[in-house]
């Protein structure tokens, strides 16, 4: 897919290391993924170009614009990292690891970047070990405090956590989820990471990784808020050029496919053999090579061609579709494809701040979950896929009642 009059990809220039990227996936007109909209505010919805590229020189693939940080996260932002029993499990378990094997020190300091709801926190916190939170999102900072997370409604970036090296001192462990990967400067925040990190410490983040992305053809995960789809070699890459060296990696199977990452000074720790096992997979696979990301970009068309051929025929059948889960990740599939009211009727979501709104250009209704009856739904596309397997479980009544679930990920098919 290219974006120029000539048939050449669009480039521009790589936000990890300054060298050129080339575009190879362009997912056109699209809002922001977390605004939800009353009525009211449908004449001054947000819009910009998604597209993708890849850096020739650091392999890091990236939106090719950016979106101001301020539109994104605010004081209502909508999404709560403990929604999900699976996550609130996941981020405990992540919380009991990080103190057993990283903050064991006789005072240690745990720092997390974008804490949301301090789902993570609260377990470190219950522990009564020191601990802070970065959340520039005010709505949920306010949930996070509430369980006794001690937050700043703040954006980490050197300036900050230079400030609270000086009141706090050294941080053990500073620890992101879903986060890093939505950062475009990240030079600022690498520095931050230099100024507030213990010599001994650790830096640990997990994002959507770039490898399962791909298998997957999930590109739902590309929407404003995810710049960079990390792998491997380019956050290898990326930690070299600010002292750093990356330690271990682990796969994760939350959100679709995820790695976490654990970084620390040159020199402090010697790599886990698991580094080097994930970096030569993703080289024998051609994971950042142009052909491989030409590929995805051809089975995501294929994807939408699927999907909607799906949905026409259901609607000239009559059926009654919905969709499951506001997500943000939906904004990009419903507006690349063209999914309004017409094909979908309505989405049900548990979030509060999302129902009685519309989604994010397109302007599916967003409705409470107790709409979700069988005599109510014939086909129900689940954009909440990552979460299939406790949605499922719960929606027992629905398939026994004859309901089918729609899906598009790794392609498009009906189950029940």
């Amino acid at each position: 897919m290219t974006d120029s009059a000539d048939g050449t990809p669009r480039r521009g220039t790589c936000r990890a290391c300054g060298g050129t990227t080339a575009q190879f996936l362009d997912l056109g007109r699209q809002p922001l993924s977390d605004r939800f909209l009353t009525e009211d505010q449908l004449a001054d919805e947000f819009f910009f170009h998604l597209a993708v590229g890849v850096c020739a020189g650091c392999t890091m693939v990236q939106l090719m614009e950016e979106v101001p940080r301020e539109e994104m996260f605010h004081q209502d932002y909508p999404y709560h990292s403990s929604g999900s029993s699976v996550m609130q499990k996941h981020f405990a378990d992540t919380a009991r690891h990080l103190l057993e094997h990283e903050a064991t020190g006789p005072d240690p300091f745990v720092v997390e970047i974008g804490c949301n709801d301090g789902v993570m926190l609260r377990t470190v916190h219950e522990a009564g070990v020191r601990h802070l939170g970065f959340e520039p999102s005010g709505g949920v900072a306010d949930v996070a405090r509430g369980h006794g997370v001690r937050v700043v409604t703040e954006f980490f970036e050197e300036s900050t956590a230079r400030r609270v090296r000086e009141t706090d001192g050294p941080a053990d462990v500073i620890f992101a989820a879903n986060t890093i990967c939505h950062i475009p400067y990240l030079d600022s925040i690498l520095r931050g990471v230099d100024a507030l990190l213990a010599p001994d410490g650790v830096f640990v983040f997990e994002d959507p990784y770039l490898g399962d992305i791909l298998d997957k053809t999930s590109f739902d995960q590309i929407y404003d808020e995810h710049f960079f789809f990390f792998s491997a070699r380019s956050v290898q890459a990326l930690a070299a050029r600010f002292g750093f060296a990356l330690v271990d990696v682990e796969r994760l199977p939350v959100h679709g496919g995820e790695v976490r990452y654990t970084i620390a000074r040159a020199g402090a720790r010697q790599p886990a053999e698991r580094v080097a096992a994930l970096i030569g997979e993703e080289d024998a696979r051609g994971v950042a090579d142009r052909s491989r990301l030409d590929r995805f970009a051809a089975d995501v068309e294929g994807i939408r061609t699927d999907l909607l051929a799906l949905l026409n025929s259901l609607k000239a059948e009559g059926k009654r579709v919905v969709a499951y889960g506001a997500t943000a990740k939906s904004a990009t599939v419903t507006n690349f494809c063209g999914i309004g009211p017409d094909l979908v009727s309505w989405v049900c979501d548990t979030t509060p701040a999302k129902q009685g709104r519309l989604t994010p250009g397109t302007h599916i209704p967003v409705r409470t979950p107790d709409a979700f009856t069988p005599d109510a739904v014939d086909y129900a596309l689940l954009f909440a896929w990552n979460h299939a397997d406790e949605i499922m479980a719960k929606e027992q009544e629905f398939r026994r009642a004859g309901g089918q679930w729609i899906l598009y990920v790794p392609r498009v098919h009906v189950t029940s």
